[in-house]
């Protein structure tokens, strides 16, 4: 039971320690409104300097459009499937070098129109009163800016500041290629007009007019032409992002000005569209090209056909077959037609074996142009292990040969390979069979064909010969008339769904909002941290709870901060609130006197650790509160190597204690009288050589019993017991201690020493006095009048609180 108690006697004594942390912390909230508002004033200047930065988007459908004209077997752009992730191609063409510098050089996005702005030269793309035209296949002045002040509406000022360079970079855009030119002066100035060309070894161009734009006399531009290279890696950074479960794109791009954004996502929409257009149509051009090739050979050969055969037919006299030759004929064609047919796929097929066998990549098989494929199962496993490569080419620009997912892949890969060559191995067993046949039977017809007469027979075969051109004729035509359709009749497969347009969207950058936030969380944290950073590593007393714990002497009161002119606070403010402390000290230290000496005079012995902690102060407003109080009191300076009571009472320190402990003058001849009623005092003095010696002879237990017999109460300021042995010496003579202890200035481990004292009982009736104290969150909690503080008790009851409004508040 005991052990509960103490444990929730302990959590409590914790609780009650983090709740003083934390008001000793938010005491200081001055410093917050200080650090508060500055932060925000600088929040405010970085929104207002801030370069506006706005992201804009346009976006597009992706996905493959074929012919409906035609079916796949026919369709002269059929292939096996080609790469699936058509999304994520469009994605890294979009961000590919070469299709931006393509969109950068249509939009000349290498030259820059600025303006000088109040905090930084702005990009004034699409807001200039003129446009800059490059003369074709001419070079340019590279990488330094060129200033156009206008005159009025139609001429301007054109300056150039080499900043003393000897030579400067000129480029041409269109041969890509860049020279030096020596310079013989500093600086270039000249007067044009608009829409004239200029021509001069900077640059050739013209500026061409825009309409709309008002007076423009006194306004100046800028202008610069900059690398390719670094233009491009710029807009490389547009952004694809896809739309979830559909084959929609939206691209965006941010930038500070939202023309130039608008210009460059539409473009690039614009160019990306053209392109797979380009490339979709490109297999049908080349298709096209191979089938007009073949259609004039299979003409040429057709036409040459048809003459031998009619010179033959009038050489020999023979027009017509006999019924059994025509019968040959009608069923040795058939099978010429299905031979050329089944030789065509193996060839094919033949072919796609040995692609396989020698690539790496299976993304671009090639697919069969002029014949058909009706082997279902072999078009499924082609278009799958097109997929596969078409994952493992994107799954390599993300991990390493070594990646467990690629291992795995590769893997799939390979089984695919291995199916579809069985598959092609199969497919071609089956048609080398199909020929073996078809072979066969014409042998048979072969056979009866040479039972015709020998004129007949070679009719025959002119005739077999040029019905197979002629079925080929008819076949490449059929090709050629599709492949112009579907040239004809293709789309691209980007379809543009909502272009980029500015319609008035706020910059995303700066975050006002968000960065205001960020002010006033920094304004908070940052000096909440000194804060913290000051208690955690503070070494200095600070409240009458900090007191206790380090020490078992207990605090007879506290003592706030003087505000009389000086050191005669109760004197000169008896109305004050360091005046009724001190009467409450008045009060309290009774209870260190002995019962038994009640009548008897009272000797109290004020000190502390080291010099500057108050207990002069607190010497003289004690002696000063017996005194009003009607006792007969006097204040003697023991301090005797740094007298200074003297000056607050407006005395000499000519003569003092020092002069009657050397026997120079009689204790009546060192009181001294003060203004205060019932209050009398002996100065400590000349600083003697040996003030230890001085204080311990028998001159000093003569003057306290002397003293004893004349006054009521006698206070005595010592040296500090931190520094010197002196107050050690004094203390038997003490009928109470009072140790001062100043908030903010003594240090923790100063009160060790005193602490070993008391602990021996070598100094006993000792209290300790927190002086200068200053009323915060948390400091002094609970410790009122009892602890001899009355401050904030009662709105004006004390001098101090009639003070202005302003001062009040800060007070507090």
């Amino acid at each position: 039971m005991e052990q509960d108690f103490n444990f929730i006697n302990s959590s409590a004594e914790s609780i009650s320690d983090i709740k003083d942390y934390i008001y000793r912390i938010l005491s200081n909230w001055k410093w917050f409104l200080l650090t508060i508002p500055i932060a925000l004033a600088i929040v405010y200047y970085i929104n207002l300097s801030t370069e506006r930065i706005y992201g804009l988007e346009a976006t597009i459908g992706v996905k493959e459009k074929q012919n409906p004209l035609f079916a796949t077997g026919t369709n002269i752009a059929f292939n096996w499937g080609g790469v699936s992730d058509k999304v994520e191609s469009i994605r890294r063409v979009l961000r590919s070098r070469s299709h931006n510098e393509q969109v950068v050089k249509e939009l000349q996005f290498y030259i820059d129109y600025l303006e000088q702005g109040r905090f930084r030269i702005d990009d004034v793309y699409g807001k200039t009163p003129f446009v800059v035209r490059l003369e074709p296949d001419q070079f340019q002045l590279l990488n330094t800016l060129i200033q156009i002040e206008f005159i009025d509406n139609s001429s301007f000022k054109l300056s150039i500041n080499f900043d003393d360079k000897s030579t400067i970079k000129l480029v041409n855009y269109e041969s890509d290629k860049t020279k030096e030119l020596n310079l013989n002066t500093s600086e270039f100035h000249q007067e044009f007009n608009l829409d004239n060309p200029i021509k001069n070894p900077y640059f050739n161009l013209t500026f061409e007019s825009v309409d709309g734009y008002g007076d423009l006399k006194g306004k100046t531009f800028l202008i610069r032409f900059r690398p390719i290279n670094n233009v491009v890696g710029a807009y490389q950074q547009v952004r694809a992002n896809s739309v979830p479960n559909t084959s929609l794109l939206n691209v965006s791009l941010m930038g500070s000005n939202k023309k130039r954004i608008v210009a460059y996502l539409n473009k690039t929409i614009e160019v990306l569209a053209e392109n797979q257009l380009q490339e979709k149509t490109n297999y049908a051009y080349q298709t096209l090209k191979f089938i007009d090739t073949q259609f004039r050979n299979a003409e040429d050969s057709l036409v040459l056909i048809e003459d031998n055969m009619g010179r033959y037919k009038r050489n020999k006299g023979i027009y017509n077959l006999s019924t059994e030759g025509a019968q040959i004929f009608s069923e040795t064609t058939d099978l010429d037609k299905q031979q050329l047919n089944l030789n065509d796929r193996l060839e094919y097929y033949n072919n796609l074996e040995n692609y396989i066998n020698s690539s790496e990549n299976y993304v671009n098989i090639p697919a069969p142009a002029i014949i058909n494929a009706e082997d279902a199962t072999m078009a499924s496993k082609v278009s799958a292990l097109t997929q596969l490569s078409a994952e493992k080419e994107k799954l390599q620009q993300e991990v390493t040969d070594n990646h467990p997912s690629m291992i795995t892949l590769n893997q799939e890969i390979e089984t695919a390979k291995n199916v579809l060559l069985e598959n092609v191995s199969s497919v071609k067993n089956i048609i080398s069979l199909n020929i073996r046949n078809s072979k066969r039977r014409l042998n048979n017809y072969n056979y009866q064909l040479k039972k015709l007469p020998e004129q007949e027979q070679q009719l025959l075969h002119y005739q077999r010969k040029y019905a197979m051109t002629e079925a080929n004729y008819r076949y490449l035509l059929q090709k050629r008339y599709e492949a112009d359709i579907a040239i004809a009749a293709s789309v691209s497969d980007i379809t543009i769904m909502d272009r980029a347009k500015d319609t008035g969207q706020i910059s995303t950058k700066p975050r006002k909002e968000f960065n205001y936030m960020v002010g006033i969380l920094l304004g908070t944290i940052i000096p909440l941290f000194f804060l913290v950073a000051i208690e955690l590593f503070s070494t200095k007393i600070q409240t009458v709870e900090e007191i206790e714990k380090l020490t078992p002497i207990p605090v007879l009161g506290v003592v706030g901060k003087n505000t009389a002119k000086n050191n005669l606070s109760v004197f000169l403010k008896p109305k004050s609130s360091v005046a009724e402390a001190f009467r409450a000290l008045r009060s309290n230290i009774h209870f260190l006197f002995d019962r038994n000496k009640v009548n008897e005079t009272k000797t109290i012995v004020v000190t502390s650790s080291i010099g500057g902690e108050g207990k002069t102060f607190v010497s003289m407003n004690m002696a000063t509160v017996f005194a009003l109080s009607g006792k007969k009191t006097i204040l003697v300076g023991l301090d005797l190597r740094k007298p200074k009571i003297f000056d607050d009472f407006g005395l000499k320190n000519d003569i003092g204690a020092v002069n009657y402990l050397i026997g120079q003058k009689t204790i009546s001849e060192v009181i001294q009288k003060t203004e205060i009623l019932n209050l009398e005092f002996i100065s400590a003095g000349p600083v003697p050589p040996n003030p230890s010696e001085l204080l311990i002879n028998r001159a000093t237990d003569e003057l306290i019993d002397f003293l004893k017999t004349k006054y009521d109460y006698i206070v005595l300021d010592t040296p500090p017991v931190g520094l010197v042995s002196d107050a050690f010496e004094l203390l038997k003579y003490a009928d109470a201690t009072l140790y001062v202890v100043r908030q903010g200035f003594t240090d923790k481990g100063m009160l060790k020493m005193i602490n070993d004292k008391y602990k021996k009982d070598e100094v006993q009736k000792i209290s300790i006095i927190l002086n200068d104290f200053k009323i915060k969150g948390g400091y002094g909690y609970g410790y009122g009048y009892g602890y001899g503080y009355g401050y904030g008790y009662g709105q004006g009851y004390h001098e101090d609180d009639k003070l202005p409004w302003y001062k009040r508040i800060f007070k507090r």
